[in-house]
């Protein structure tokens, strides 16, 4: 658990400046980069035979190659290599995609651990993952081989400091980094708690897996259908619908009685829903500030979306472990759709303008968010590991036996 955490965090800081390599060096080379480390950190993850070696690997390193072959990197890329009228469509089929071998490798990893072991396994996905890098050439060239005319202005005179000014002074870029924080809530809180919310309702283990499963696959219609509309529609209307669809799926939820059944259902309809939003964002950073530094400005702004993602699974955890109840949580899942629809409501289409004249300190949302990420990660974690010790050492000298280590996401 403590090197999950580190690796969001970690994932989330990268983000940034991943994509401003990836602008400057290129996708390729940064996909390679981070294709070959993941490997790396999985090798390692399978050898690790202390706390040390584990959170160095599946926490910092994870967490870094990640972010170097993650969306920032990808998306922006893809978004440069089509025209604006096509891009949201582009960058749908990515995403798509990127759900469907998440549905394809997950059945397959498990089945592959339960015949042998999770070191070996590890080790196979290291190769996996090294072959990524194979493709990475096909997102070749930097940001400013792939300038075009559908910005007010020409992006490559404008150096990264000057789209840094004025994407913190610009209102629709502020609103989307708030608004995707939300995502970043909703889809952490629900894939980390969903097992454990299932199994107080008396649930069958299955109904949540089977739930998360479809969540993969139906997300991949989620994804296409967002970038078909996209191309057709206003995006930030669009992403207004799918976060109060959330919400009201949420609702339908929480108020209807609760079954194995209503959870599969709820594990499709939220699929359709998940990363739909990721392809529309992109779009929307691009379409504001053009295609030379959008790798650090979707950077950013998935920056808040991990921020949103640490405060999903800790807070679900938290509130759990006070009230003895998720109902809390869900209910906030709630409020929050209906406050990042509120948000998409308020943001404009089209192209930020110049930024005024520096006259006081500069907004940066995200970089102040980050610092109460890291605050808060370190004091929950310092209370987690403290907790689970305590645990341990009760169940220790109430049995006589050595504790057993636990998983929300793998009760058994």
């Amino acid at each position: 658990a403590l090197a999950i955490a580190i690796q969001q965090i970690v994932w989330g800081l990268s983000q940034p400046v991943a994509g401003a390599v990836s602008d400057r060096f290129g996708a390729a080379r940064t996909l390679a980069a981070g294709s070959v480390l993941y490997a790396v950190a999985l090798v390692l993850m399978s050898t690790a035979s202390g706390t040390g070696m584990l959170i160095l690997s599946a926490g910092f390193l994870t967490g870094l190659s990640v972010g170097a072959a993650s969306f920032a990197v990808v998306l922006s890329a893809v978004g440069r290599m089509v025209p604006p009228t096509r891009r949201p469509m582009a960058l749908g089929i990515v995403s798509a995609v990127g759900s469907l071998g998440q549905f394809v490798l997950i059945p397959i990893v498990r089945a592959r651990i339960d015949a042998s072991s999770w070191e070996s396994t590890a080790v196979v996905l290291a190769v996996i993952a090294v072959s990524a890098a194979v493709f990475a050439p096909a997102v070749r060239g930097r940001a400013a081989d792939f300038v075009t005319a559908d910005v007010t202005s020409d992006p490559a005179a404008r150096p990264l400091r000057t789209e840094l000014r004025r994407a913190a002074r610009a209102r629709p870029y502020l609103l989307l980094n708030g608004a995707f924080f939300v995502c970043g809530f909703h889809v952490t809180f629900i894939a980390t708690h969903l097992p454990s919310y299932s199994e107080d309702l008396g649930q069958a283990g299955t109904a949540a897996s089977t739930a998360l499963a479809l969540v993969g696959l139906f997300n991949v219609f989620g994804s296409l259908a967002a970038g078909w509309l996209g191309v057709r529609y206003s995006n930030t209307r669009l992403l207004a619908g799918i976060y109060g669809l959330r919400a009201l799926v949420i609702t339908t939820f929480m108020l209807v009685p609760a079954s194995g059944g209503l959870t599969i259902v709820f594990g499709a309809a939220m699929g359709v829903l998940w990363l739909s939003t990721v392809p529309l964002t992109s779009a929307m950073v691009t379409t504001q500030f053009g295609t030379a530094h959008a790798g650090t400005l979707f950077g950013i702004v998935f920056l808040s979306h991990q921020v949103g993602a640490f405060a999903g699974a800790w807070m679900g955890g938290e509130l759990a472990d006070a009230t003895g109840s998720y109902d809390s949580s869900w209910w906030i899942a709630v409020a929050l759709g209906v406050m990042a629809m509120l948000l998409h409501l308020m943001i404009t289409d089209g192209p930020v303008p110049d930024a005024p004249p520096a006259t006081g300190p500069v907004r940066v949302a995200p970089a102040a968010a980050a610092v109460v990420l890291v605050a808060l990660a370190a004091a929950s974690i310092a209370g987690a590991l403290g907790r689970a010790e305590a645990r341990a050492e009760e169940a220790a000298a109430s049995s006589g036996d050595p504790p057993v280590a636990y998983c929300v996401l793998h009760p058994g």
